[in-house]
């Protein structure tokens, strides 16, 4: 009997890329929506001690957290199903740089977009000054990875960066069409990935 992969999250959270992936590779796994209630919470931290989603169990029972290090290990332990090119080639290099990229650059943007009273010791104070930075470097960043799109990431391969692109990009906190039409290359890429199936799938699942 396969065991399943465990993915705890929430709607609309980073496990949504873990998610796709997930469907992508046909692996069995059990989706857990994690509660914002206190006791949802304590418990979450016997899995993941900060308590922040995603975590993804493994199937030998290992645990994992940070979305981007989940969508590299899972298209690199299932290689034949191409998420990323084969490791220590160019190709694979250039996705590592890429994944680290939206990682460290417009995730980290969104976190100021949506909690900028995290990072001011004057709390709300300062919030309205972060979250425009925030939001103006999200845009920002967006643009560089924009300019790579030929029309995945690594140009014609569908990748594990792709998928973790198009979730981020959908967290924009303003108009979307603005944002589109500011960068046609990501909205292209974006239409290209919301028709496969395994996106619309979890798309379902997260607004249910």
């Amino acid at each position: 009997m396969t065991v399943p992969y465990k993915l705890y999250g929430r709607q609309n959270s980073g496990s949504f890329a873990v998610q796709v992936a997930l469907e992508e590779l046909a692996l069995p796994y059990e989706r857990i929506w994690v509660g914002r209630e206190p006791g949802d919470v304590a418990r979450f931290q016997e899995i993941h001690v900060v308590g922040k989603v995603p975590a993804l169990i493994l199937p030998d029972g290992t645990k994992m957290f940070e979305s981007a290090a989940m969508l590299i290990h899972l298209a690199d332990a299932h290689s034949k199903s191409r998420l990323a090119p084969p490791p220590a080639t160019t190709a694979h290099a250039l996705f590592l740089q890429w994944m680290v990229f939206l990682s460290a650059n417009v995730y980290e943007a969104a976190l100021r977009m949506y909690y900028a009273e995290r990072y001011s010791t004057e709390g709300e104070a300062h919030a309205d000054g972060i979250r425009r930075k925030g939001a103006a470097d999200f845009v920002d960043h967006l643009g560089v990875i924009s300019q790579a799109l030929k029309p995945y990431v690594l140009g014609k391969e569908f990748s594990a960066a792709d998928i973790y692109l198009y979730m981020l990009a959908t967290w924009y906190v303003g108009e979307k069409a603005e944002l589109y039409a500011r960068l046609p290359a990501l909205a292209a890429h974006a239409t290209q990935v919301s028709r496969r199936p395994s996106v619309v799938k979890v798309e379902a699942d997260h607004v249910t």
